[in-house]
Protein backbone atom coordinates (compact mmCIF):
# COMPACT_ATOMS: atom_id res chain seq x y z
CA UNK A 1 0.00 0.00 0.00
CA UNK A 2 2.61 2.32 0.68
CA UNK A 3 5.67 1.42 -0.99
CA UNK A 4 8.09 2.25 1.54
CA UNK A 5 10.72 -0.24 2.07
CA UNK A 6 10.67 -2.85 4.73
CA UNK A 7 13.97 -1.28 6.62
CA UNK A 8 13.02 -2.00 10.36
CA UNK A 9 14.37 -4.58 12.58
CA UNK A 10 13.16 -6.40 14.97
CA UNK A 11 14.92 -4.60 17.56
CA UNK A 12 13.59 -0.93 16.36
CA UNK A 13 9.70 -2.29 16.55
CA UNK A 14 10.98 -2.92 20.00
CA UNK A 15 12.49 0.25 20.61
CA UNK A 16 9.33 1.87 19.04
CA UNK A 17 6.68 -0.14 21.30
CA UNK A 18 8.85 1.03 24.34
CA UNK A 19 10.01 3.95 23.30
CA UNK A 20 6.43 4.98 22.16
CA UNK A 21 4.67 3.77 25.86
CA UNK A 22 7.62 4.69 27.78
CA UNK A 23 7.25 8.42 28.09
CA UNK A 24 5.71 11.26 30.44
CA UNK A 25 2.89 9.45 32.00
CA UNK A 26 5.10 7.50 34.75
CA UNK A 27 6.42 11.01 35.54
CA UNK A 28 3.30 12.97 35.37
CA UNK A 29 0.27 10.84 36.10
CA UNK A 30 1.44 9.47 39.67
CA UNK A 31 0.95 12.14 42.08
CA UNK A 32 -2.43 12.63 40.62
CA UNK A 33 -3.37 8.98 40.84
CA UNK A 34 -2.19 8.81 44.71
CA UNK A 35 -4.22 11.74 45.39
CA UNK A 36 -7.93 10.33 43.79
CA UNK A 37 -7.22 6.78 45.16
CA UNK A 38 -5.20 7.34 48.12
CA UNK A 39 -3.65 4.01 48.81
CA UNK A 40 -0.37 2.69 47.45
CA UNK A 41 -1.64 -1.02 47.23
CA UNK A 42 -4.23 0.16 45.04
CA UNK A 43 -2.15 2.65 43.09
CA UNK A 44 0.51 -0.73 42.18
CA UNK A 45 -2.58 -2.63 41.22
CA UNK A 46 -3.44 0.14 39.09
CA UNK A 47 -0.75 -0.28 36.74
CA UNK A 48 -0.67 -4.07 36.98
CA UNK A 49 -4.46 -4.07 35.73
CA UNK A 50 -3.73 -1.71 32.73
CA UNK A 51 -0.96 -3.38 32.12
CA UNK A 52 -2.26 -6.74 31.78
CA UNK A 53 -5.56 -4.95 30.01
CA UNK A 54 -3.68 -3.09 27.47
CA UNK A 55 -1.29 -6.09 27.11
CA UNK A 56 -4.95 -8.24 25.93
CA UNK A 57 -5.61 -5.65 23.67
CA UNK A 58 -2.69 -5.11 21.87
CA UNK A 59 -2.12 -9.21 21.47
CA UNK A 60 -5.79 -8.93 19.89
CA UNK A 61 -4.82 -6.06 17.33
CA UNK A 62 -1.38 -8.29 16.53
CA UNK A 63 -3.72 -10.82 15.07
CA UNK A 64 -5.15 -8.39 12.84
CA UNK A 65 -2.04 -6.61 12.03
CA UNK A 66 -0.28 -9.72 11.30
CA UNK A 67 -2.84 -10.60 8.59
CA UNK A 68 -2.22 -7.00 6.80
CA UNK A 69 1.17 -5.69 7.38
CA UNK A 70 0.48 -2.42 5.71
CA UNK A 71 1.21 1.54 6.61
CA UNK A 72 -1.78 2.91 8.68
CA UNK A 73 -2.30 0.02 10.99
CA UNK A 74 -5.89 0.32 12.94
CA UNK A 75 -7.00 2.55 9.35
CA UNK A 76 -6.25 -0.43 7.09
CA UNK A 77 -8.03 -3.19 9.64
CA UNK A 78 -11.39 -1.55 10.31
CA UNK A 79 -11.50 -0.93 6.52
CA UNK A 80 -11.39 -4.57 6.76
CA UNK A 81 -13.93 -4.84 9.87
CA UNK A 82 -16.53 -2.02 9.49
CA UNK A 83 -16.14 -0.39 6.08
CA UNK A 84 -14.40 3.02 4.32
CA UNK A 85 -16.87 5.21 6.43
CA UNK A 86 -15.85 4.05 10.03
CA UNK A 87 -12.00 3.49 8.89
CA UNK A 88 -12.21 7.14 7.60
CA UNK A 89 -14.10 8.23 10.75
CA UNK A 90 -10.87 6.60 12.83
CA UNK A 91 -8.75 8.62 10.48
CA UNK A 92 -10.03 11.46 11.12
CA UNK A 93 -9.83 10.98 14.59
CA UNK A 94 -6.72 9.61 14.65
CA UNK A 95 -5.70 12.93 12.92
CA UNK A 96 -7.54 15.36 14.91
CA UNK A 97 -7.52 13.99 18.15
CA UNK A 98 -5.72 11.24 19.87
CA UNK A 99 -2.74 11.14 17.26
CA UNK A 100 -2.24 15.28 17.15
CA UNK A 101 -3.16 15.14 20.91
CA UNK A 102 -0.71 12.68 22.09
CA UNK A 103 2.37 14.23 20.63
CA UNK A 104 1.72 17.65 21.62
CA UNK A 105 1.28 16.68 25.03
CA UNK A 106 4.26 14.09 25.07
CA UNK A 107 6.19 17.11 24.13
CA UNK A 108 4.46 19.54 26.14
CA UNK A 109 6.19 17.58 29.21
CA UNK A 110 9.71 18.11 27.72
CA UNK A 111 8.89 21.90 27.75
CA UNK A 112 7.35 21.86 31.87
CA UNK A 113 10.46 20.01 32.73
CA UNK A 114 12.48 22.28 30.74
CA UNK A 115 11.18 24.89 33.56
CA UNK A 116 13.42 23.01 36.35
CA UNK A 117 16.45 24.61 34.17
CA UNK A 118 15.63 27.63 32.97
CA UNK A 119 12.21 29.87 33.96
CA UNK A 120 10.21 30.18 30.48
CA UNK A 121 8.76 33.31 29.75
CA UNK A 122 4.91 33.42 30.58
CA UNK A 123 2.05 36.13 30.83
CA UNK A 124 0.50 37.33 34.41
CA UNK A 125 -2.66 35.29 35.17
CA UNK A 126 -4.81 38.21 34.69
CA UNK A 127 -3.40 38.58 30.80
CA UNK A 128 -3.90 34.60 30.42
CA UNK A 129 -7.48 34.47 31.13
CA UNK A 130 -7.78 37.95 28.59
CA UNK A 131 -8.53 35.68 25.75
CA UNK A 132 -10.61 32.40 25.57
CA UNK A 133 -12.39 30.03 23.14
CA UNK A 134 -16.01 29.19 25.22
CA UNK A 135 -17.18 25.82 23.27
CA UNK A 136 -20.93 25.12 24.16
CA UNK A 137 -21.51 22.34 26.25
CA UNK A 138 -17.98 21.66 27.06
CA UNK A 139 -16.20 24.60 29.07
CA UNK A 140 -13.10 27.35 28.05
CA UNK A 141 -10.07 27.16 26.21
CA UNK A 142 -7.36 29.50 27.04
CA UNK A 143 -4.13 29.68 24.33
CA UNK A 144 -2.63 31.93 26.26
CA UNK A 145 -1.68 29.72 29.39
CA UNK A 146 1.99 28.97 29.74
CA UNK A 147 2.90 30.14 26.78
CA UNK A 148 6.93 30.44 26.55
CA UNK A 149 6.40 26.21 27.27
CA UNK A 150 3.48 26.52 24.36
CA UNK A 151 6.65 27.74 22.35
CA UNK A 152 9.53 25.29 23.00
CA UNK A 153 6.60 22.57 22.81
CA UNK A 154 6.14 23.56 19.13
CA UNK A 155 9.61 24.01 18.16
CA UNK A 156 10.10 20.79 19.21
CA UNK A 157 7.38 19.32 17.19
CA UNK A 158 8.90 21.31 14.10
CA UNK A 159 12.55 19.66 14.38
CA UNK A 160 11.48 15.87 14.96
CA UNK A 161 8.92 16.28 11.85
CA UNK A 162 11.68 17.57 10.39
CA UNK A 163 14.30 14.64 10.89
CA UNK A 164 11.64 12.08 10.64
CA UNK A 165 10.78 13.95 6.71
CA UNK A 166 14.59 13.59 5.92
CA UNK A 167 14.44 9.54 6.72
CA UNK A 168 12.84 6.96 8.23
CA UNK A 169 16.78 5.54 9.10
CA UNK A 170 17.83 8.24 10.64
CA UNK A 171 14.75 8.69 12.56
CA UNK A 172 15.04 4.47 13.48
CA UNK A 173 18.49 5.26 14.66
CA UNK A 174 17.66 7.89 16.65
CA UNK A 175 14.87 5.82 18.19
CA UNK A 176 17.08 3.21 18.79
CA UNK A 177 20.04 5.43 21.31
CA UNK A 178 16.99 7.01 22.90
CA UNK A 179 14.91 4.27 24.13
CA UNK A 180 18.44 2.45 25.06
CA UNK A 181 19.50 5.70 27.07
CA UNK A 182 15.91 5.82 28.61
CA UNK A 183 15.66 2.50 29.50
CA UNK A 184 19.28 2.28 31.07
CA UNK A 185 18.32 5.90 32.91
CA UNK A 186 15.26 4.09 34.39
CA UNK A 187 16.72 0.93 35.82
CA UNK A 188 19.54 3.67 37.55
CA UNK A 189 16.74 5.15 38.78
CA UNK A 190 14.87 2.20 40.15
CA UNK A 191 17.52 0.48 41.63
CA UNK A 192 19.52 4.10 42.95
CA UNK A 193 15.94 4.73 45.01
CA UNK A 194 15.08 1.15 46.34
CA UNK A 195 18.56 0.13 47.71
CA UNK A 196 19.43 3.89 48.87
CA UNK A 197 17.95 2.86 52.28
CA UNK A 198 16.28 6.49 52.50
CA UNK A 199 12.89 5.22 52.61
CA UNK A 200 10.29 2.97 54.33
CA UNK A 201 8.46 -0.40 53.43
CA UNK A 202 5.99 0.75 55.49
CA UNK A 203 5.20 3.63 53.32
CA UNK A 204 3.60 0.76 51.04
CA UNK A 205 0.79 0.00 53.09
CA UNK A 206 -0.17 2.99 54.82
CA UNK A 207 -3.53 4.56 53.24
CA UNK A 208 -4.70 8.24 53.44
CA UNK A 209 -7.71 8.91 56.39
CA UNK A 210 -9.29 10.27 52.82
CA UNK A 211 -8.89 7.06 50.77
CA UNK A 212 -12.45 7.25 48.61
CA UNK A 213 -14.77 4.16 49.57
CA UNK A 214 -17.81 2.55 47.97
CA UNK A 215 -18.78 4.06 44.58
CA UNK A 216 -16.78 6.75 44.84
CA UNK A 217 -13.72 4.29 44.93
CA UNK A 218 -15.38 2.71 42.27
CA UNK A 219 -14.80 6.14 40.32
CA UNK A 220 -11.70 6.73 41.76
CA UNK A 221 -10.42 3.75 40.44
CA UNK A 222 -11.54 4.38 37.02
CA UNK A 223 -10.21 7.98 36.78
CA UNK A 224 -7.07 6.27 37.71
CA UNK A 225 -7.03 3.43 35.23
CA UNK A 226 -7.24 6.00 32.81
CA UNK A 227 -4.33 7.89 33.73
CA UNK A 228 -2.31 4.34 33.73
CA UNK A 229 -4.02 4.13 30.23
CA UNK A 230 -2.54 7.14 29.37
CA UNK A 231 1.29 6.21 30.27
CA UNK A 232 0.83 2.71 28.42
CA UNK A 233 -0.94 4.17 25.31
CA UNK A 234 1.54 4.40 22.49
CA UNK A 235 1.55 0.47 21.77
CA UNK A 236 -0.09 0.55 18.56
CA UNK A 237 2.53 2.67 16.73
CA UNK A 238 4.36 -0.06 15.09
CA UNK A 239 1.06 -0.94 13.69
CA UNK A 240 1.34 2.21 12.02
CA UNK A 241 4.28 1.01 10.44
CA UNK A 242 3.64 -2.24 9.33
CA UNK A 243 4.11 -1.94 5.98
CA UNK A 244 7.71 -0.61 6.83
CA UNK A 245 8.48 -3.67 9.16
CA UNK A 246 10.96 -6.70 8.40
CA UNK A 247 9.01 -9.93 8.67
CA UNK A 248 5.76 -8.34 10.15
CA UNK A 249 3.97 -11.46 10.96
CA UNK A 250 6.61 -12.65 13.32
CA UNK A 251 7.71 -9.12 14.64
CA UNK A 252 5.00 -7.20 15.22
CA UNK A 253 3.43 -9.70 17.79
CA UNK A 254 7.09 -10.62 19.38
CA UNK A 255 7.71 -6.51 19.57
CA UNK A 256 4.45 -5.54 21.20
CA UNK A 257 4.69 -9.06 24.26
CA UNK A 258 8.32 -8.04 24.56
CA UNK A 259 7.92 -4.38 24.80
CA UNK A 260 4.60 -4.21 26.83
CA UNK A 261 5.53 -6.89 29.58
CA UNK A 262 8.82 -4.84 30.04
CA UNK A 263 6.80 -1.74 30.31
CA UNK A 264 4.68 -3.09 33.13
CA UNK A 265 7.70 -4.43 35.35
CA UNK A 266 9.09 -0.88 34.41
CA UNK A 267 6.03 0.99 35.45
CA UNK A 268 5.47 -1.17 38.89
CA UNK A 269 8.84 -0.66 39.75
CA UNK A 270 8.97 2.77 39.07
CA UNK A 271 5.44 3.50 41.27
CA UNK A 272 7.25 1.40 44.24
CA UNK A 273 10.61 3.22 44.23
CA UNK A 274 8.25 6.36 44.49
CA UNK A 275 6.25 5.48 47.16
CA UNK A 276 9.74 3.72 49.05
CA UNK A 277 10.89 7.25 49.59
CA UNK A 278 7.48 9.23 49.51
CA UNK A 279 4.52 8.60 51.91
CA UNK A 280 1.17 8.48 49.87
CA UNK A 281 -0.17 11.81 50.87
CA UNK A 282 3.19 13.60 50.08
CA UNK A 283 3.47 11.87 47.02
CA UNK A 284 0.03 13.07 46.24
CA UNK A 285 1.07 16.61 47.03
CA UNK A 286 4.17 16.50 44.76
CA UNK A 287 4.28 18.75 41.63
CA UNK A 288 7.11 16.74 40.43
CA UNK A 289 7.05 13.36 42.08
CA UNK A 290 9.82 12.03 39.99
CA UNK A 291 12.56 14.99 40.94
CA UNK A 292 11.24 14.85 44.62
CA UNK A 293 11.73 11.27 44.91
CA UNK A 294 15.83 11.55 43.60
CA UNK A 295 16.01 14.89 45.34
CA UNK A 296 15.67 12.70 48.80
CA UNK A 297 17.54 9.71 47.47
CA UNK A 298 20.44 11.83 46.25
CA UNK A 299 20.14 15.79 47.08
CA UNK A 300 19.99 18.86 44.81
CA UNK A 301 21.45 17.29 42.45
CA UNK A 302 19.26 14.33 41.90
CA UNK A 303 16.47 16.22 41.01
CA UNK A 304 18.32 17.72 38.03
CA UNK A 305 19.27 14.07 36.88
CA UNK A 306 15.74 13.08 37.20
CA UNK A 307 14.76 16.11 35.17
CA UNK A 308 16.87 15.92 31.99
CA UNK A 309 15.80 12.28 32.35
CA UNK A 310 12.14 12.98 31.75
CA UNK A 311 13.34 15.17 29.19
CA UNK A 312 14.89 12.59 27.00
CA UNK A 313 12.42 9.68 27.93
CA UNK A 314 9.55 12.82 26.37
CA UNK A 315 12.05 12.99 23.20
CA UNK A 316 11.94 9.54 22.25
CA UNK A 317 8.84 9.02 22.83
CA UNK A 318 7.50 12.43 20.56
CA UNK A 319 9.89 11.37 17.90
CA UNK A 320 8.49 7.33 17.99
CA UNK A 321 4.66 8.74 17.78
CA UNK A 322 5.81 11.36 14.96
CA UNK A 323 7.29 8.96 12.95
CA UNK A 324 4.52 6.94 13.45
CA UNK A 325 1.39 8.87 13.42
CA UNK A 326 1.89 10.49 10.01
CA UNK A 327 1.29 7.27 8.49
CA UNK A 328 -2.53 6.75 9.51
CA UNK A 329 -3.30 10.24 7.89
CA UNK A 330 -1.24 8.87 4.84
CA UNK A 331 -3.07 6.03 4.15
CA UNK A 332 -6.09 7.72 4.70
CA UNK A 333 -5.21 10.33 2.21
CA UNK A 334 -5.22 7.99 -0.37
CA UNK A 335 -9.15 7.83 -0.76
CA UNK A 336 -9.93 10.82 0.12
CA UNK A 337 -10.00 14.35 -1.99
CA UNK A 338 -9.56 16.76 0.93
CA UNK A 339 -6.36 14.74 2.56
CA UNK A 340 -5.17 14.12 -0.97
CA UNK A 341 -2.25 16.07 -0.80
CA UNK A 342 -1.35 14.31 2.33
CA UNK A 343 -1.17 10.99 0.36
CA UNK A 344 1.74 12.24 -1.50
CA UNK A 345 5.02 10.73 -0.79
CA UNK A 346 8.75 12.75 -0.62
CA UNK A 347 10.02 10.69 -3.33
CA UNK A 348 13.80 12.05 -3.09
CA UNK A 349 13.69 10.72 0.78
CA UNK A 350 11.08 8.01 0.63
CA UNK A 351 8.96 9.05 3.67
CA UNK A 352 5.51 10.49 3.73
CA UNK A 353 6.74 13.89 3.31
CA UNK A 354 3.13 15.72 3.39
CA UNK A 355 1.69 13.78 5.91
CA UNK A 356 4.40 14.69 8.47
CA UNK A 357 4.27 18.23 7.64
CA UNK A 358 -0.07 18.24 7.62
CA UNK A 359 0.23 16.49 11.66
CA UNK A 360 3.03 18.95 12.52
CA UNK A 361 0.17 21.87 11.66
CA UNK A 362 -2.82 20.77 13.58
CA UNK A 363 -0.08 19.46 16.13
CA UNK A 364 1.10 23.41 17.19
CA UNK A 365 -2.98 23.74 17.12
CA UNK A 366 -3.54 21.55 19.72
CA UNK A 367 -0.44 22.81 22.13
CA UNK A 368 -1.94 26.70 21.97
CA UNK A 369 -5.73 25.01 22.80
CA UNK A 370 -4.88 23.27 26.03
CA UNK A 371 -3.17 21.74 29.01
CA UNK A 372 -1.19 18.25 29.33
CA UNK A 373 -4.45 16.98 31.40
CA UNK A 374 -7.04 18.11 29.02
CA UNK A 375 -4.88 16.81 26.13
CA UNK A 376 -4.36 13.51 27.77
CA UNK A 377 -7.92 13.21 29.52
CA UNK A 378 -9.80 13.81 25.77
CA UNK A 379 -7.48 11.74 24.01
CA UNK A 380 -7.41 8.30 25.87
CA UNK A 381 -11.48 8.13 25.72
CA UNK A 382 -11.56 8.57 22.26
CA UNK A 383 -8.57 6.11 21.28
CA UNK A 384 -9.65 3.37 23.61
CA UNK A 385 -12.96 3.59 21.95
CA UNK A 386 -11.53 2.50 18.93
CA UNK A 387 -8.68 -0.10 20.53
CA UNK A 388 -12.39 -1.58 21.82
CA UNK A 389 -13.96 -1.53 18.28
CA UNK A 390 -10.99 -3.05 16.57
CA UNK A 391 -10.51 -5.94 19.35
CA UNK A 392 -14.24 -6.63 18.36
CA UNK A 393 -13.19 -6.85 14.74
CA UNK A 394 -11.10 -9.81 16.02
CA UNK A 395 -14.38 -11.89 16.27
CA UNK A 396 -15.70 -10.29 13.20
CA UNK A 397 -12.93 -11.13 10.79
CA UNK A 398 -12.77 -14.88 12.49
CA UNK A 399 -16.05 -15.11 10.94
CA UNK A 400 -15.97 -12.93 7.89
CA UNK A 401 -12.45 -14.29 6.49
CA UNK A 402 -12.19 -17.45 8.24
CA UNK A 403 -10.28 -19.24 5.26
CA UNK A 404 -7.34 -16.26 5.34
CA UNK A 405 -4.30 -17.38 6.42
CA UNK A 406 -3.23 -16.08 10.11
CA UNK A 407 0.29 -16.08 11.00
CA UNK A 408 -0.32 -15.60 14.42
CA UNK A 409 -3.51 -15.87 16.55
CA UNK A 410 -4.19 -14.01 19.92
CA UNK A 411 -3.67 -16.53 22.82
CA UNK A 412 -7.17 -17.34 25.19
CA UNK A 413 -9.51 -16.44 22.36
CA UNK A 414 -11.69 -15.66 23.02
CA UNK A 415 -11.97 -14.64 26.45
CA UNK A 416 -8.86 -12.20 26.04
CA UNK A 417 -10.78 -10.42 23.31
CA UNK A 418 -13.54 -10.75 25.07
CA UNK A 419 -12.68 -9.30 28.46
CA UNK A 420 -10.32 -6.47 26.94
CA UNK A 421 -13.89 -5.08 24.79
CA UNK A 422 -15.97 -5.48 28.04
CA UNK A 423 -13.84 -3.35 30.31
CA UNK A 424 -13.21 -0.42 27.62
CA UNK A 425 -16.92 -0.53 27.15
CA UNK A 426 -17.49 -0.30 30.99
CA UNK A 427 -14.14 2.35 31.01
CA UNK A 428 -15.58 4.71 28.32
CA UNK A 429 -19.06 4.58 30.30
CA UNK A 430 -17.73 5.51 33.85
CA UNK A 431 -15.33 8.09 32.53
CA UNK A 432 -18.01 10.12 30.66
CA UNK A 433 -19.93 9.93 33.78
CA UNK A 434 -17.39 11.13 35.94
CA UNK A 435 -16.44 13.88 33.79
CA UNK A 436 -19.82 15.22 33.44
CA UNK A 437 -20.58 15.03 37.04
CA UNK A 438 -16.72 16.58 37.46
CA UNK A 439 -18.41 19.59 35.46
CA UNK A 440 -21.78 19.83 36.97
CA UNK A 441 -19.44 20.25 40.58
CA UNK A 442 -17.12 22.76 39.26
CA UNK A 443 -14.02 20.74 39.63
CA UNK A 444 -13.11 20.80 36.39
CA UNK A 445 -13.74 23.78 33.60
CA UNK A 446 -13.81 21.47 30.87
CA UNK A 447 -15.77 18.24 29.54
CA UNK A 448 -12.52 16.58 28.10
CA UNK A 449 -14.10 13.32 26.90
CA UNK A 450 -17.62 14.93 25.39
CA UNK A 451 -14.86 17.29 23.54
CA UNK A 452 -13.03 14.73 22.42
CA UNK A 453 -16.45 12.75 21.02
CA UNK A 454 -17.30 16.01 19.39
CA UNK A 455 -14.24 16.80 17.12
CA UNK A 456 -14.48 13.08 16.10
CA UNK A 457 -18.01 13.56 14.93
CA UNK A 458 -16.81 16.49 12.82
CA UNK A 459 -15.26 13.72 10.66
CA UNK A 460 -18.88 12.48 9.64
CA UNK A 461 -20.02 14.99 7.50
CA UNK A 462 -16.68 15.21 6.22
CA UNK A 463 -16.26 11.91 4.99
CA UNK A 464 -19.29 12.40 2.97
CA UNK A 465 -18.50 15.28 1.19
CA UNK A 466 -14.82 14.97 0.72
CA UNK A 467 -14.58 11.18 -0.56
CA UNK A 468 -13.09 10.77 -3.56
CA UNK A 469 -15.93 10.13 -6.37
CA UNK A 470 -15.36 6.25 -8.01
Amino acid sequence: MSGFKRSLSLNTTIALVIGGVIGSGIFMKPALMASQLGSPILLISVWIVAGIITLFGALSNAEVAAMFPETGGQYVFFKKMYGDAFAFLYGWASFAVFNTAGNASIAYVFSQYTNYFVELPHFSAAIEKTIFFHIPFVGNIYPLENFGVKILTVLLIVLLTLVNYLSVSYSGALQRVLTSLKAIAIVLLIGGILFSGKGSLHNIVTSMPSMPHGWALVSAYMAAIAGAFWAYDGWNNITFVAGEIKDPQKNIPKSLFLGLSFCIVIYVLVNLAYIYVLPIDKMAASPFVASDSATITWGLIGGGIIAAMVMLSTLGTTNSNVLATARVTYAMSEENRWFAWAGKPQKKFNTPGNALILNAIWTCVLIFSGSFDMLTDMLIFVSWFFYGMSTLGVFLLRKKLHDTPRFYKVWGYPIVPLLFVVFVAFFLCSTLYTDITNYKNGTTPIINSLLGTIITCIGIPIYYFSKKKA
